[in-house]
């Protein structure tokens, strides 16, 4: 039987961040994308909830999470995760994030291996130009001048009808353009991260396929045959989604039982 849904503060680094928990069991912290909220995994979190208890996040600047005076960064808002799983008083959790979401979620593996049991990674790249060139261009459009136009969007339909401070939209983009404008390139971390990982994509992202396919092979994935008996199984998943892009992934009925096997999984023994 699953608990009620809960939203809570934390006061992590000057940060009111807020979340919601969802179900009962091992924590699963659930990191939506850019410029979204809790909500835009619509009826994807239940699912999640069904076998376990989520911790879903409104990271920086985004949903019920006012600003503060910095910079975003995925570095900083790895640390608020971090910050948020030991205030919840857990050792470890698992950490699932989608888009800008999986790139803080990644961060936090990264930056704090410790924190994390298991990661879910939804259409995220580990170096910038794992984007199609044509999202990169978009991206590069970003900032203060698409305050007015991106009002006709869902999401700042979203934005509008829970944010604490509605004349923060143009700051929230303005920070969001200028990190998306950011090269980066975390391949060394990724080949030397411990974390069982999942790689999850569409097969019509915006995150180039041959890209997931690298990021699995980083991650240990795609060597060798594993054998009649498995044995040789990494501990790297890679699941393609059917006739999904990077818009409808978060929501898409068959993302929770892709991932929910792979957290139920017991941990890969080590040593």
């Amino acid at each position: 039987m699953n608990a009620e849904p809960k939203g809570n503060y934390a006061e992590v680094n000057g940060l009111d961040m807020y979340y919601e928990t969802h179900g009962v069991g091992e924590t699963l912290i659930l990191l939506h994308g850019g410029l979204g909220a809790i909500e835009m995994f619509g009826g994807v979190l239940p699912l999640l909830a069904e076998g376990r208890r989520v911790a879903a996040v409104d990271l920086q600047a985004h949903g019920r999470t006012a600003d503060i005076d910095r910079p975003m960064s995925f570095e900083s808002m790895a640390d608020d995760v971090a910050a948020l799983i030991q205030g919840l008083g857990l050792e470890r959790a698992d950490v699932m994030g989608y888009s800008l979401g999986g790139s803080v979620a990644l961060r936090t593996a990264i930056q704090h291996p410790e924190l994390v049991r298991k990661l879910v990674l939804v259409s995220t790249p580990f170096k910038r130009d794992g984007w199609y060139p044509e999202v990169l261009a978009g991206m590069g459009q970003m900032g203060p001048e698409a305050a007015e136009p991106m009002k006709q969007t869902p999401m700042y339909q979203l934005y509008s009808s829970i944010a604490p401070k509605l004349e923060d939209w143009p700051v929230l983009l303005t920070k969001l353009g200028r990190l998306l404008g950011q090269d980066y390139d975390w391949s060394e971390d990724v080949a030397a991260m411990a974390a069982p990982t999942m790689i999850v994509v569409g097969d019509a992202d915006s995150v180039r396929t041959t890209h997931a396919m690298e990021f699995f092979e980083l991650l240990g994935g795609g060597k060798a045959d594993a054998g009649w008996d498995g044995a040789g199984m990494p501990n790297a998943r890679l699941a393609v989604l059917p006739a999904t892009t990077h818009y409808d992934i978060f929501f898409s009925p068959t993302l929770a039982p892709t991932v929910a096997p792979f957290l139920d999984a017991p941990m890969p023994e080590t040593g």
